[in-house]
Formats: structure tokens, C-alpha cells, sequence
């Protein structure tokens, strides 16, 4: 299926019943339309789904809190603890067998799925990983609720889909709006949710599927936002912008920030595929009682570290008895309990975790500002918010999700600036260090793990199509080239060349140019590798993918 120069790649796609219609349906209006409500009814069916999940999240830490606080650590309280926290793993590792794809954050597994690679069993997921979160919180484990409400939303968007029987592509459309939705309503944070949706996982940018996504992450954020209230996850006293005389100490900030990001997804991956890795294969899903066994001893000597982390917030919030020394206890102790847990596959997520580990970094830099530099007093709480963007860009590796992340996490543009700032150094940084971003590294472990798709020898499958847009980059493989001088990857038809607004019905000969926005169509089988391939050849310069894809190619 490789374009051939004399013949009319739309006449030629169009040649079969089943790629007619697909692309008929791509350029529908009334279609684009129809993703709107389809995206609000996702949204609206993941905001209830995410609702429930963090008021019986909160209930259940209340409930563990509660119970830590009701009196000394007598025998029986302690053998109800520890029996309990035995119980709850016991549970938790015959869900995760009973339902594998609830293991982990659950982020990976929705990439998956949007690239075809993994079709999950959308009701039982979304039960286990439901229960499976509530019996994590209730036992203390030092996990977020982001991960799991990604996956949540995700498989709810994949309910609507089945329930309207929709086809493979809109279906992956449908996924990514459900992870916006999970997204925004676990922080309160639509367009941190449609950029998380769009940067990490769908990883493509069309306006038909940047407003489904929007719509979803709205809705979402309106519903739990009216059952939970509409106040910032973060309550910082942000005064106005740092001056610029002291931005020296914010991209000092960033290194440190990218060089802690990226030593975070080292030490996290290490422990993960090092000493875990070893005990899994002899003990199996009992590993997990490393970490519940653990989260015993941590809530009877610095409960503090329970959980995602609300209770550092609220100390931090109030600012009161702090000291540097207190507080990078509590930087160590949360990751190394986070390490932990999310070491031994636990199922939750490390988002959350890894925000409150951004407050403490930002809260020790604010602390060395303060103290050793004339910075004011009163920009102290900035320093906070910047430790969450450092992070956030250092380790996820998406600086621009990070300073809409912050600024929807305290309500205020004042940091906006010194959060790009930031951002940018703590995202080059990591990157200098080359160390890979947290998520791709456990996309990349989780697809070695998946059988390869059916078709991958390259034979022609006939079948259901999809439809993917590239944006051909600056310097990348296919810029200045004729269509039929490209290497394009077999089973796929290019289709269209929309540039500057003018839709192009390519021939063989027609130049493909920098920021033409090309469509694709593929055998849905071959979805995942026809997607790499296609990014390696439209990639700009700055993308080394586009090296391997060269490579390839050839």
C-alpha cells in the first residue's frame, strides 16, 4: 500500500468501502460537532466516576487518621493495625491478578491503549482499580490519586464508546478525553487535564480532538468541582511575581530542580526493576507486603508521610515550627516511602507524591532565598509553587503542563513567569543529564511486556482503518521531499496536506514543507508502529526519534 505518484491518494484510499467511510466521517462537520457532546458526555460520566473515587479516598484516609489518633499504640491496636494492613494487601494482590491492567498508576496502560497496543476490559477495570485505590488509601500507602483517575476516566471514556458503538478511532478519541476528564477532576484542573491528555498520551494535536478533549475536561471539573467545591488543591499566600533582580536564584532553582527530577525517575526505576524486580519473581504479588508492612511502621513513627501527601500540605500551608532539617526529613522519608510503594507495583499513582516532593524542594529553596540572599520574606510561598513546576518539568518532562499545573493549583498568575523559568531549565536540564522522562520509561516496560500486534511482519491487513494527523517539523526527514520520494511505513495512505488552511489533495510529486499538517491512513492492527514510524519521519530536528526512524527506513 505504498503511495504511488500517478494515481490520486484519496481516489486510491477511497478505493474500499470500509477507508471511504473513515475519511468521510474525518471531515464531516456534523462529526466534529458530535465529538463535542460526545466529549461532554465523557466528561460528565468520568466527573461522577472521579467524585466518588476521592470522596471515598478521603473518607478512607479520615478513617486510617482517626483511627491512628484514637489512642497509644496498645497490643490489640497494633495487631488490628498490622493484621488489617496484611488483610488489605492479601486483597489487593488477588484484584491486581484478578485484573492485571490495574497494576501500577495506570497512566502507561492508557497510552497503551490509545496507541491499539492494549484492549482493556473497561468494566472490570474500572471496579478493580476503584476498590484497589480506596484499600491503598485505607492502608496508608504513599500513592496519588492522579494515576488511577487517569485510568478511571479512561475507561469510562472507553464505556461511552462501546455503549455508542463507536468505531476504533473515535474510541482512542473518546479514551484520551476520559484522561483529560480523570485528570481534571483529581487536581481540579481542566486545562492541566487537556494538556496531560494531549502532551503525554494522545500525543497529537487537531482541533476536532483539542475541543473534544476541552469539553470532557470541563465537564468534568464542573461536576466535581459542585460536589467538592471549587478552592485550589494548593493554598499559598502568592503575593505578587519574584522581582526580576532575584530571578538568578529562579534558574538556579531549575537546575537543581531538573538535576532532583531526574534522580527522582532513576531511583524510582532502580528499585523498581533492581531489588523488586528480584523479589517479585520468588515472591510473586506477596511483594506487596513490603509496602504495607511498611506503611505499619511509618504511620506509628511519622504519619506525616501517609498517603498522597495532604497532611506535608497543610503543614506546609501553615508555615508554622518549620525547619530545614524537618522539612528534608520529610523530603527523604516521601520518597523513599514512595519508592516504595510504587516499587513493589502497588496500584496508584505517583503524581501527587511527586507534587508534595516539589513543595519541599521549593520549600528548602525558599528557606535558602530567604536566609541567604535579600529576598523578601513574603515571596516565600512562590518558591513552593516553583518546586511543583521544577519537578513536575524534570521529571514527567512537560514544562508546559507544569506551569498551567501551578497556576491551577493556586488560583494566581503571579508565578507564571518565574514557573516558565523554571520549567525550562529543569526540562533542559534533565534532558542534558539524559535521563528519560518518568512515564515513557514505564510505557516503554510495559509495551516490552505486550505481544507484538497482529500483522507486524508487514503483511497487508485488510480490516478496520484510523485516521492520525502529523504536523511535519522543522528539519524533519520528510521536509522539502516529494511524496513519492518518501519511505512511507507499509499498510498506510497519505491522505491529505491541510497547509496554512488550504486542504491539498496530494499526488506524487506534490513537496511536503515544514508545518503542513499531513493525514494519515492506517490499518488499525498496525496502529502503534505505523504511529512511531510516521513521528520518527515528520519529527523536527529536535526530536531524536527521528534518528531511529532514519534508520529504519532505509
Amino acid at each position: 500500500m505504498a503511495t504511488n505518484p500517478d494515481v490520486d491518494p484519496v481516489q486510491k484510499v477511497g478505493s474500499t468501502h470500509t477507508e471511504k467511510h473513515s475519511i468521510e466521517r474525518y471531515f464531516s462537520r456534523r462529526l466534529q460537532v458530535a465529538m463535542v457532546g460526545e466529549g461532554v458526555l465523557v466528561g460528565l460520566v468520568g466527573g461522577v466516576v472521579i467524585t466518588l473515587y476521592r470522596m471515598a479516598l478521603s473518607k478512607s484516609e479520615s478513617l486510617l487518621r482517626g483511627f491512628l489518633a484514637a489512642g497509644d499504640p496498645t497490643f490489640l491496636r497494633l495487631a488490628l493495625l498490622f493484621g488489617g494492613l496484611i488483610a488489605a494487601s492479601v486483597v489487593v494482590a488477588r484484584l491486581m491478578q484478578f485484573e492485571p491492567d490495574t497494576r501500577g498508576s495506570g497512566i502507561p496502560q492508557v497510552d497503551a491503549e490509545v496507541m491499539g497496543r492494549l484492549d482493556m476490559r473497561w468494566p472490570r477495570v474500572l471496579i478493580v482499580k476503584f476498590v484497589e485505590g480506596v484499600l491503598c488509601t485505607l492502608s496508608g500507602l504513599s500513592l496519588g490519586r492522579e494515576g488511577p483517575s487517569v485510568l478511571l476516566g479512561a475507561m469510562a471514556g472507553k464505556g461511552v464508546s462501546r455503549t455508542l458503538n463507536k468505531e476504533q478511532g473515535e474510541e482512542h478519541v473518546l479514551v484520551t478525553c476520559g484522561a483529560a476528564a480523570g485528570m481534571s477532576a483529581a487536581f481540579h484542573a481542566p486545562l492541566t487535564g487537556v494538556l496531560f491528555a494531549l502532551e503525554e498520551i494522545h500525543r497529537e494535536f487537531n482541533a476536532p480532538l483539542v475541543i473534544a478533549v476541552m469539553a470532557s475536561a470541563a465537564m468534568a471539573d464542573f461536576v466535581t468541582s459542585h460536589v467538592l467545591g471549587v478552592s485550589p488543591v494548593l493554598h499559598f499566600e502568592v503575593v505578587g511575581d519574584l522581582p526580576h533582580a532575584d530571578y538568578a536564584f529562579v534558574l538556579l532553582m531549575g537546575i537543581i530542580c531538573g538535576v532532583l527530577g531526574a534522580l527522582h525517575n532513576v531511583g524510582m526505576h532502580a528499585l523498581q526493576a533492581g531489588p523488586f524486580a528480584w523479589m517479585r519473581q520468588r515472591w510473586g504479588d506477596a511483594v506487596l507486603l513490603v509496602a504495607f508492612i511498611g506503611s505499619g511502621i511509618v504511620a506509628l513513627t511519622a504519619p506525616e508521610l501517609l498517603c498522597g501527601g495532604d497532611a506535608i500540605l497543610q503543614h506546609l500551608e501553615q508555615g508554622t515550627g518549620l525547619s530545614f532539617a524537618l522539612v528534608l526529613s520529610l523530603l527523604v522519608g516521601k520518597y523513599v516511602f514512595t519508592a516504595i510503594c510504587f516499587g513493589t507495583g502497588a496500584p496508584g499513582g505517583t503524581l501527587l507524591p511527586l507534587v508534595i516532593m516539589g513543595s519541599l524542594i521549593g520549600t528548602l529553596c525558599g528557606f535558602a532565598a530567604v536566609g541567604v540572599t535579600d529576598v523578601p520574606l513574603r515571596y516565600f510561598d512562590n518558591f513552593i509553587v516553583l518546586g511543583v513546576a521544577g519537578m513536575f518539568a524534570g521529571s514527567v518532562r512537560a514544562p508546559v503542563t507544569a506551569v498551567v499545573l501551578c497556576f491551577e493549583l493556586t488560583g494566581t498568575m503571579d508565578t507564571l513567569l518565574a514557573a516558565t523559568a523554571v520549567s525550562l531549565v529543569a526540562y533542559v536540564t534533565a534532558n542534558l543529564l539524559k535521563v528519560e522522562p518518568f512515564y515513557e520509561t514505564l510505557l516503554s516496560a510495559l509495551l516490552a511486556k505486550l505481544p507484538e500486534p497482529e500483522g507486524h511482519q508487514g503483511t497487508e491487513v485488510v480490516g478496520s482503518k484510523v485516521l492520525h494527523t502529523h504536523v511535519v517539523g522543522v528539519g524533519s526527514l520528510v521536509e522539502g521531499k516529494s511524496v513519492s520520494e518518501v519511505p512511507w511505513p507499509h499498510n498506510t495512505l497519505l491522505v491529505t496536506i491541510d497547509r496554512a488552511g488550504q486542504r491539498i489533495v496530494p499526488s506524487g510529486n506534490t513537496k511536503i514543507q515544514a508545518l503542513d499538517q499531513v493525514l494519515f491512513i492506517m490499518d488499525a492492527d498496525l496502529e502503534s508502529d505505523t504511529q512511531l514510524l510516521l513521528h520518527g519521519l515528520c519529527g523536527g530536528m529536535t526530536d531524536d526519534s527521528t534518528i531511529g526512524s532514519k534508520q529504519g527506513t532505509e
